[in-house]
């Protein structure tokens, strides 16, 4: 089974990115996983989680306890000697979630100033599947410009939007239909949300 890689970026939203992890190891499908600077004190804000430690061993040891699996591996934002910065490292493809404005504007400009936009552009130029979860709204005319620009060289743009069909419960139903949507468009089969199937009342006259 390939593995995929998994960046979350400094934005709001990083519970997505937590929720998508857990659901790929639950698939048993091994994860790269990148997390920025300044993600790990978003992820500690509004999930409770501290994921860093002193060094990348030890975040990557508290990250595979938290995980319950050794399935997991953690690369820092600038280790650009890791694994998936050269293309010669074959993975499935990459998801981004969040995906910070900043962090889209620099995949859009081939920047590669860290290893989340290298691994981003590597994934890009080997044509796999790059997944982004762009967090934020409204979004500018920068933003989208820069949307459009991945989006015609194949990028997956998906934005955390939810939808209410399948009638959500709580906050967790919430974010795993985002999840869902998002391992939909990497052709992962998942059980996360109720699909629409069409039954619905006819409205009587």
């Amino acid at each position: 089974m390939k593995s995929y890689i998994v960046a979350i970026s400094g934005a709001s939203g990083s519970v997505y990115g937590i929720r998508l992890v857990e659901e790929l190891i639950k698939s048993k499908i091994p994860v790269h996983l990148c997390i920025s600077h300044t993600a790990f004190s978003i992820i500690e804000t509004e999930t409770g989680l501290d994921l860093s430690g002193k060094t990348e061993a030890e975040t990557e040891k508290k990250i595979q306890k938290y995980f319950a699996s050794k399935n997991i591996r953690y690369y820092s934002e600038q280790d650009l000697a890791a694994p998936v910065s050269s293309g010669s490292f074959i993975t499935g493809g990459m998801f981004i979630v969040p995906c910070s404005m900043k962090t889209l504007s620099g995949i859009a400009g081939g920047y590669a100033n860290n290893l989340i936009e290298r691994a981003a552009d590597v994934v890009i130029k080997e044509g796999r599947k790059l997944i982004l979860a762009p967090r934020e709204m409204p979004f500018s005319s920068i933003h989208l410009e820069n949307m459009l620009k991945l989006s015609r060289a194949g990028v997956t743009i998906a934005p955390p939007v939810p939808a209410f069909y399948q009638k959500p419960k709580d906050l967790n139903d919430i974010v795993d239909f985002v999840v869902g949507k998002l391992l939909d468009s990497a052709g992962i089969t998942h059980s996360l949300f109720k699909r629409w199937g069409g039954n619905h009342k006819k409205s009587s006259k």
